[in-house]
């Protein structure tokens, strides 16, 4: 079993609010679970013009599993609001 994860550290552009900053992630949180990943604001609730996502799945295939990862990362870069300050992958076999 492969378990992989991705940190994204994240700043926020034109978010001048917690809502501002919830209306820009949810809707790549959620198409990032469409595509059968975890993912969740895993840190910087707090501050709105930044934001830490943790994204993960679990695949008998290492390639695959880092493949989707990679895919989600790319949901984020497009966003023209956001940008990726930081990125931390994990591949583990169990």
């Amino acid at each position: 079993m492969i378990v992989a994860s991705l940190r994204l550290d994240l700043r926020l552009d034109g978010c001048f609010s917690l809502k501002e900053k919830r209306r820009v992630l949810r809707p790549l949180l959620e198409r990032a679970r469409h595509h059968g990943l975890s993912a969740a604001e895993i840190a910087d609730q707090d501050l709105w013009n930044a934001a830490g996502v943790g994204l993960a799945t679990v695949s008998a295939d290492a390639r695959e599993a880092e493949k989707a990862l990679r895919a989600a990362e790319g949901f984020f870069d497009a966003c023209p609001m956001v940008e990726i300050i930081g990125e931390d992958y994990t591949i583990e076999r169990r």
